[in-house]
């Protein structure tokens, strides 16, 4: 009984000393290493030789993801990204990984990669525990509740293919502002093409003017907090497509960190 006593008042003591600690900037709450559980989790073999190219903790980081968020993988692709959310928000939080009708459309294996990376994160049953299949038009995801943060990488180029409808960068624009809880985080990543290229460098090269996406999504209501280079990339003349030899997976890529005002 003493022991436990003891143990009680212990707890009690640090629990005070926590409320008494000053908070840690977040600069220093959100570094890489602070995702090691995700990016070392055994769901991710198959992603560990992308991890050197495509950075996951640091990822994370800027996307500031904690514990207990819903979070957006808009466009999931191969389901990179959502594999890193299902441990980063813990057992408590959600993902919806969200893959457009238009890509399985186009491409069978984009409903094949959806099925195999939610299925890793069911119980015996079948039943999703924290990850969640969505399917939809590029405009209309069907987010079942308000989310946190929403994560699109190497896709918003996609929106100005001429394969989509008119108007889609701007719909889907507003429609990711409008998923967001107010302050709610939407970070983009994508291949840069270069300066003023417009439309056509989507079509051409799988890139994006930086100009035409900021103002689709200033337009929507978003508001750019931060910037990285994470993916920066100076030898890439931005003039070739990413799927070039030599250039795959080398690519020049911007990375934003935009929000909801509250």
């Amino acid at each position: 009984m003493r022991h436990i006593a003891f143990a009680a008042a212990l707890a009690f003591a640090l629990a005070g000393c926590a409320e008494d600690t000053p908070a840690e900037p977040p600069a220093t709450r959100y570094s890489p290493d602070r995702y090691q559980q995700a990016i070392t989790d055994i769901g991710r073999l198959d992603d560990l030789a992308s991890d050197a190219q495509r950075l996951p903790g640091e990822l994370l980081a800027f996307a500031q993801v904690d514990r207990g968020e819903v979070v957006g993988d808009y466009i999931m692709g191969g389901g990179y990204v959502t594999r890193l959310l299902a441990i980063a928000v813990g057992r408590q939080g959600k993902v919806y990984a969200f893959q457009p009708d238009e890509f399985i459309a186009a491409d069978a294996q984009y409903a094949t990669d959806q099925d195999q990376t939610v299925r890793r994160y069911t119980d015996a049953q079948g039943t999703e525990l924290n990850v969640f299949a969505l399917r939809g038009p590029l405009a209309d995801p069907g987010w079942p509740e308000p989310l946190d943060t929403i994560i699109t990488v190497m896709n918003f180029h996609d929106l100005y293919r001429d394969t989509v409808p008119a108007g889609t960068p701007d719909a889907v624009s507003r429609m990711l502002f409008d998923s967001l809880k107010p302050g709610g985080v939407l970070v983009v990543v994508d291949h840069q093409a270069a300066d003023d290229a417009g439309v056509d460098a989507a079509q051409s090269l799988h890139r994006m003017d930086r100009n035409l996406a900021m103002t689709a999504l200033t337009e929507a209501g978003f508001l750019l907090e931060a910037e990285s280079d994470l993916y920066a990339r100076p030898e890439d003349p931005r003039t070739a497509s990413v799927f070039d030899e030599g250039l795959r997976k080398r690519s020049d890529q911007f990375a934003w960190r935009l929000r909801r005002p509250q």
